[in-house]
């Protein structure tokens, strides 16, 4: 089995990293696509967010990148977008996942002795 150090991911950390997997994003369309990716269990304020990503940023998961949208407002808009480094590490988690539903698929379906 390969080695994961970052695994298992919180369900915020991995909802964030998948909302960048198919484009770099400014941080309120990151909180929106976390609020429907995750059926609305997560619900981040902004400050919990940014220390979030914070935290991505210093562990080299994602990277300051230009705002792929454009900005009708004065203020600056902060853009970001996975890295090589965080893709494995979404890629990584995807893959965990799908074992542990393997064996729960496996095990919930054998016939009870």
């Amino acid at each position: 089995m390969r080695h994961q150090p970052t695994s298992p991911l919180t369900e915020a950390t991995f909802f964030i990293l998948l909302s960048l997997a198919p484009a770099p994003k400014h941080g309120y369309a990151i909180m929106k696509e976390v609020k429907e990716l995750s059926g609305g269990r997560i619900v981040f304020s902004t400050g919990t967010l940014y220390g979030a990503l914070r935290r991505l940023l210093e562990q080299g998961w994602i990277k300051r990148t230009s705002d792929p949208e454009p900005n009708p407002t004065d203020r600056e808009r902060k853009a970001y977008a996975l890295t090589d480094k965080g893709r494995k590490v979404v890629n990584a988690e995807t893959e965990r996942l799908r074992a542990l539903l393997r064996t729960a698929e496996q095990r919930t379906s054998e016939s009870p002795s």
